[in-house]
């Protein structure tokens, strides 16, 4: 994962996260430096999608950005 582009992204890929996931809250989606696997794991909490997909969906949004 690009640690610098969801860090220099990571307003546009918020709104864009809770586009895609509704049920996502603010908390869910703190992001903090070296901590994706956990970013992942609450999404995937609230989602029940797999860590993979959710990689997967960031890394396609990043590379529209």
């Amino acid at each position: 994962m690009k640690k610098q582009g969801i860090k220099g992204n990571w307003n546009e890929l918020k709104a864009l996260a809770k586009q895609e996931w509704a049920d996502l809250t603010d908390d869910d989606l703190l992001y903090e430096d070296e901590q994706d696997d956990e970013l992942f794991g609450r999404i995937q909490s609230r989602t029940g999608k797999t860590r993979d997909e959710i990689r997967d969906w960031f890394e396609r949004e990043l590379d529209k950005i």
